[in-house]
């Protein structure tokens, strides 16, 4: 391996109804009820142990379709002003890697039945975390640019911009 070269395997491929970036949520809070499915490869159903116990999970996922770089762009939802790569949640990263928190209904095997998912079908998934909201909800929080378009979110659906 070389120096500062990571390689992340994925331990699963994520399945939705969302074939394309455009109308997909953008988040998964905007896509409530929506459902899908993890296919965990079988040589990481062993680690699914006790994770039925949690109600909503983590998911770490490559953005698979995101292909250029954009270390300033529109955001989706504020399309005035342009706003820098870590001040966004937009697939078109450095590493791509992105990140939902979903409802997780059950799981059969190696197969985890998900809702409210925000990702892009074949997606390959990379990690899975439970989600436990006194490690992740914190008080006090300012949320930059995104304070004057947050409600936007449930009308905001992803377009192509980020390919």
């Amino acid at each position: 391996m070389k120096k500062n070269t990571i390689i992340y395997k994925p331990i699963g491929i994520i399945y939705s109804g969302f074939s394309k970036a455009g109308g997909t949520p953008i988040q998964p809070t905007g896509s409530m009820e929506t459902k899908g499915r993890i296919e965990l490869f079988p040589e990481f159903t062993e680690g699914l142990k006790d994770l039925d116990d949690f109600s909503h999970i983590i998911l770490l996922y490559h953005f698979h379709l995101s292909k250029e770089l954009k270390l300033v762009a529109n955001a989706y939802m504020d399309n005035d002003i342009k706003h820098g790569v870590f001040a966004m949640r937009a697939p078109s990263r450095p590493n791509n890697i992105g990140m939902s928190i979903v409802k997780l209904e059950s799981i059969k095997k190696n197969i985890l039945y998900i809702k409210d998912i925000d990702i892009i079908n074949e997606t390959p998934l990379l990690d899975i975390k439970p989600y436990v909201p006194e490690f992740d909800v914190r008080e006090n929080v300012r949320i930059g640019w995104l304070e004057k378009n947050v409600q936007k979110l449930s009308k905001t659906k992803a377009d192509e911009r980020f390919k």
